[in-house]
């Protein structure tokens, strides 16, 4: 009996490591860019156990890498049904939904990112990134240099960045800030096309 015990015992440690092994390969699929075998493998985990988060996130971080938009934002509000509070979830909830268009549901979602994470969260970079791209939408130039400069003090070394913050200031006019960030975004790359380009149109107007 004892080794009948030791038996299922050793056999149930040894179908958790495959499951820990199985999630793991999902992750590092997703991070060497092999997200169609991702999605495959979570989409399998899920299948198994329904309630598995972690699953659900690495899932629709795969299907947003993979432009598969509107189903990370069904995946990831399935997700949230699951666990309401995962940062994880409601940040890739608000990426799946700004590239569907969706401006003021993704807004909704980046600003509960910012709320809840702590200053060092994974993602709060990019979520005052995209909270200032979606205000770039809207017109409202002020707004969007507010969560671009804070997107850019997160992560500093982002050209692109620093680029859509002197677009946002030269939008609402702030020419010689806008120069400032232009000038930021060619110390770090100084053939950036767009940032070359808007240093050329503020230059040409506060001349």
């Amino acid at each position: 009996m004892k080794k009948f015990l030791s038996l299922i015992f050793i056999s149930s440690i040894f179908v958790l490591n495959l499951i820990a092994q199985s999630r793991q390969d999902a992750l590092v699929l997703y991070h060497n860019g092999n997200y169609k075998e991702a999605i495959q493998i979570c989409e399998q985990e899920i299948t198994d156990n329904p309630n598995r988060i972690d699953s659900y996130v690495v899932l629709c971080w795969s299907l947003v890498a993979n432009k598969q938009y509107a189903e990370a934002e069904q995946r990831a509000d399935a997700g949230l049904k699951i666990s309401p509070y995962d940062l994880r979830l409601i940040e890739i909830f608000g990426e799946s939904k700004y590239y569907l268009g969706k401006n003021n549901g993704a807004l909704e979602q980046f600003q509960k990112y910012a709320a809840t994470a702590s200053e060092n969260g994974a993602r709060i970079g990019a979520a005052y990134y995209y909270m200032g791209e979606i205000y770039i939408r809207q017109a409202k130039y002020q707004h969007a240099d507010i969560s671009l400069s804070m997107a850019v003090k997160k992560e500093p070394n982002r050209e692109r960045w620093w680029a859509r913050v002197g677009y946002a200031r030269e939008m609402a006019g702030n020419y010689a800030e806008a120069l400032q960030a232009y000038d930021e975004a060619l110390k770090l790359n100084s053939t950036f096309y767009d940032a070359i380009r808007g240093r050329e149109r503020v230059s040409s107007k506060l001349n």
